[in-house]
Parts: C-alpha cells; structure tokens; sequence
C-alpha cells in the first residue's frame, strides 16, 4: 500500500523545450511503471528536471530544489529526485548540500520512451531529433554537460514525428542544440532537408511545421529551398549569429565571419522573401569594447532582423571564456542590453505594422477573457510575439482562424476573426 501511495508523482519541469522533451520522456517511462502525475500538493514523490545554462538557469533550479526539500521537512513529500543539467554538472556538490535529495540523474538518453506524458499544450509539440553540440563556442557549457553530439537516426526521427502526428498536434516544433547538424555523426554530411521532405510526406495531421536552433554557417541553400518549397513548413528562420565584430566572433569561437553572417541573411532574404529570421545576441562578452557594441548595433540596424532575443553574458565554470581578461562590469552590459531592446523594439513596430489591414493564418493558443491569443507562423511558441484575437465564435487551442490585423503593438499584433 506504501509503494502505491509513494507512486503519485509531482512533476516539474524548468529551462528550454529541449528539457520539456526529456522530461516528457522521464514521465512517460515512470507511468509505464505505475506512477500516476497528480499536482505537486498531492504528490509523494517530486520530480524536478532542472537547468544549468546561466547563472539565471541555476538559481531557478537551486530555489526549486529548496522548495521541494522544504515540503519534505513538512512531511508533505516523502521523495525528491533531481533530473537533468544542474544534476550532471554540479551533482557530487548538490549531494554534499542537498542530503534531503534522494536522488541526483544527470544526462538523459535521446532514444525517445515509448510512452510519454505531454506537459506541453495538446495543439503543439517538440520533436527532439539531435543532442549537445559541434561549436564548442567558448561561453558554452552545453558540450560540457550534455557530452559528445549525438543524433537520433532517419527513422527513429520519423517513427517519432507519425507517433506525435497521431495525436493531432496543430504544430510541431524540431529543435536540438544545433538542428542544422543533425545527422552529421551518423551520415557524416547535412542531411537535414532530407528528413524535412521525409517528414513534410509523412505527417498527415499536422498542420505547421518549424525549425528551430539553426547555426548560420550549415544554412544551405538547399535546406532554404525546402523551407521555402514545403506548404508545411512556417516560414520562419531561427539563426543565433551572437556577434557580428570580427574580434569578438573569434574568441567566442564561432566558425563564421561578419561576412559570412550578411552572405547568409541575404541569401535568407532572396531565396525566402516573405520570411522572418528570428537572431539571438549577447552583450557584454569579456572584452566587448563600446566600439564594438556600436558594430552590433548599427548591423542590427541594417539586417532588421524580426525578432530577436538578446542575452547579457553570463559567467560560466567550465568554459574557455570563464577565463577572459577584462570581464564587462554588470552595470555596462546591462546598459548595453537596454539599447539594444529598445532598437528592436523600433524594428519589431516597423515590422507589425506591415500586417495592418491584412488577413493572416493565426493558430489561437489559449482564451484570455472574452477574446482570445494566438500566433502568426512567424511567432514560435513561448518566445515571439502574439495575436490577441476578437472572435464572435468560440475558438479553442488548436484552431486555426484568418484573423484581420486591426491594431498593432511593439511585439504584439491585435486582430478580429
């Protein structure tokens, strides 16, 4: 009757989709034992897979952990079990502080459980097809943490995408570290418009599909036909470039060159006029001089990207970058993050107000009072902008509407069904 009891299992999940994946997967494997999921209140057993990417990442996790080991003194949780990230990397450390923590499982297998339990929204879901990395860039720890780069093969991806498609998900969403590598390990050369076309043939039920995590430099123009040339396929381009000054590119130990990046946005923009290529940058690497922020400035000036997520250098042991001279003073990256929020808040208005009177596809995602959100297919789920939606009709997740653009706001759009 104890084993049964201890078999209600709380389930927290923190950091990127990828962890929300393995998660997933953990879960699904622990059901099939004859654990049962039951809010966190009601549980016996506390399940938390963390993060340990920056410094933010941690300290999240660490205050999950603490919570968790807090309900435990109460008597209110009987086991705590420490998956993931912050597991792998600091776990002989977490074990010494956290003698409450009954278990500490770092690294998880990419081989996909049979049987998962979705914590997403049923509308859309995350395909995981490759893990950790080829960069090695120097202000990662994900090589450190997640080993040596790693692919699911051409079928495993496939059986896994039609076993997803059965569920008739509105969105799938392939991710990994680095997608634009996958297959590299296994077939020794980019294999990735091919899996696309496999998948756009295969999948009867989803309606989008995106990529996300593309490096710049394995952005073929093959693979951009087939994003272009596939009806499923959102026209959306996720490509961190983190840095456009040739000094700093160098000692982030990124393969690409400023020249590189602008061949490769141009050849974004010619072969997929109508997309919109999402970027990722960090400010105040060490080093970073005023001189060189302004080159990353005035670049994102010109190449208005559409959207863009910009990081403040985070600190991390184990990487070559912990070690740089002439870190950036907290108080000058922040600064430095502010200006650059505020240019692509200016472009990200500039962008939406194009939508102004036109109808566009919008997936809605949830209710929200009497009216209800969603998102363009150039708004990936958790992290872009969305479409509060005026609708006479009920709606629920999942559905598709032609929404007419009445409003706009800095990242968001407003439209009528």
């Amino acid at each position: 009757m104890a084993g049964n009891y201890e078999r209600k299992l709380g389930v927290l999940s923190l950091g990127c989709p990828r962890n929300l994946v393995d998660t997933e997967n953990i879960v699904g494997r622990l059901m099939a034992k004859g654990y049962s999921v039951v809010e966190m209140d009601n549980a016996q057993t506390a399940l938390v897979n963390t993060c340990a990417f920056i410094d933010e990442a941690k300290r999240e996790s660490i205050d999950a952990i603490l919570n968790l080991v807090e309900l435990k003194k109460q008597g209110r949780l009987k086991k705590i079990v420490v998956y993931g990230c912050l597991a792998q990397r600091y776990g002989d450390a977490l074990r010494k502080e956290l003698p409450e923590v009954d278990a500490f499982v770092g690294r998880v297998s990419l081989n996909h459980s049979k049987a998962r339990y979705p914590i997403s929204p049923k509308h859309f879901v995350y395909l995981k097809i490759c893990e950790s990395c080829l960069n090695n860039c120097s202000f990662c720890v994900i090589p450190k943490i997640k080993g040596k780069f790693s692919s699911l093969d051409m079928q495993a991806v496939l059986n896994k995408a039609q076993e997803l498609d059965r569920q008739h998900p509105s969105e799938m969403n392939i991710i990994g570290q680095d997608t634009s590598a996958w297959g590299m390990d296994l077939y020794g050369t980019l294999r990735l418009p091919e899996l696309l076309n496999s998948l756009a043939a295969r999948l009867k039920n989803t309606v989008w599909l995106r990529l996300l995590y593309l490096y710049p430099s394995r952005v073929t123009d093959e693979l951009l036909k087939v994003i272009r040339d596939e009806p499923k396929i959102c026209k959306y381009i996720d490509l961190p470039i983190q840095h456009v000054n040739a000094r700093i590119l160098k000692l982030m130990n990124r393969k690409t060159s400023t020249a590189d990046i602008l061949k490769v946005i141009e050849r974004v923009r010619k072969i997929i006029p109508a997309a919109a290529i999402r970027t990722s940058v960090i400010v105040g690497f060490p080093s970073e001089t005023e001189k060189e922020f302004a080159q990353l400035m005035e670049f994102l000036q010109v190449a208005r990207f559409e959207r863009l997520g910009a990081f403040i250098y985070s600190r991390e042991e184990g990487t070559a970058a912990h070690g740089f001279k002439k870190q950036v003073p907290r108080k000058v990256k922040i600064e430095r993050f502010d200006r650059i929020m505020s240019l692509q808040q200016e472009i990200s208005r500039e962008f939406n107000a194009k939508f102004i009177g036109k109808t566009v596809n919008v997936l809605i995602d949830e209710p929200e009072g009497k009216n209800y959100l969603g998102r363009t297919e150039f708004d990936a789920p958790e992290v872009d902008g969305t479409v509060f939606i005026k609708s006479s009709r009920t709606l629920k997740p999942g559905d598709f509407v032609k929404a007419r653009i009445t409003d706009t706001l800095e990242y968001d759009l407003v439209g009528e069904v």
